[in-house]
């Protein structure tokens, strides 16, 4: 964790603090406050032109910082250098003839966007059909389905309207989770929702946690935890806003990771689609920051 007090020297907008302290551009600055990674006096600040006072202290987590470095320091050389260093690779867990799921990395977008998830992997695979089925957050990682052109992305849509989709993810939330299984049954914008909870472990700060989730609604594992007051660790839209444990201010994005995924075929009613990504990195190094991990 980088922990910088603000001096009476100091530019007092928090913006502009940033970029000097960490040697930044004023836009990578606000995207890493946009990203709700940097902390004011343990409170999570996203307002750019947030006024500092001399005396507050500022932390942002390491790796935060080191990204926002290298993105930085890669625009400032040659374009074609650029697009060399900060070309992604997304590893491919499973392909068919009609559809691959791949291991979603964190802090890019599934669609729609040139430097998503599925524009990597149709030129990675060489597949300019390709189109995402279903989506994850930009910092949730694991399986992410794609299609390898329009009719079987129609099916599968398809299937993904029914139950028959079976959809496990993994979350480090903050408190102790005092229940062995829990069902969340509450309505999300006007629309059933269902999240069946397991508890893997439970330390005295945080809990370790399988979902399994019968209805795709936005944000659904994040909203249903925060409302039993359990938020993901890492959340800063329905997490926490203080952190009395400075631990909290360590963890880079929210630790939720989409951990199985399963269906039967869409074009092919006799085979099963069922694919596992392992936890990544960052979620065992949190796992193991609050004591319940290797």
């Amino acid at each position: 964790m980088n922990s910088l007090a603000v001096n009476k020297a100091d530019p007092k907008v928090l913006q502009d603090f940033l970029a000097q302290k960490f040697s930044l551009s004023r836009r990578t600055a606000k995207a890493m406050i946009d990203g709700r990674s940097v902390w004011v006096n343990r409170t999570c600040v996203w307002i750019a032109k947030y006024a500092l006072n001399t005396g507050d202290v500022v932390e942002v987590p390491s790796a935060v910082v080191k990204g926002a470095q290298r993105q930085s320091s890669s625009g400032k050389v040659a374009e074609g250098a650029a697009s060399r260093q900060t070309k992604r690779h997304v590893r491919v867990l499973w392909s068919g003839d009609s559809y691959l799921v791949c291991d979603k990395p964190a802090g890019l977008v599934s669609c729609d966007d040139p430097k998503s998830v599925e524009a990597i992997l149709r030129e990675q695979e060489k597949i300019p059909t390709l189109e995402a089925v279903h989506r994850l957050d930009r910092d949730t990682t694991g399986c992410l389905m794609f299609a390898k052109n329009h009719a079987a992305l129609e099916a599968a849509i398809e299937v993904f309207k029914t139950h028959k989709v079976s959809k496990t993810y993994h979350a480090i939330v903050a408190g102790s989770f005092k229940f062995a299984h829990q069902t969340i049954d509450a309505p999300l914008d006007g629309q059933n929702a269902v999240s069946r909870v397991t508890r893997e472990a439970a330390g005295p700060d945080a809990s370790f946690l399988r979902v399994r989730i019968e209805t795709g609604r936005t944000n659904q594992i994040r909203r249903h935890l925060a409302s039993i007051r359990f938020p993901v660790i890492g959340d800063r839209v329905f997490g926490l806003k203080s952190a009395r444990d400075p631990r909290l201010m360590q963890v880079p994005r929210q630790m939720l990771h989409a951990s199985t995924l399963q269906l039967p075929d869409p074009l092919n009613a006799k085979s099963e689609i069922k694919v596992h990504s392992p936890l990544p990195a960052d979620f065992r190094a949190a796992l193991k920051l609050f004591g319940m991990g290797k």
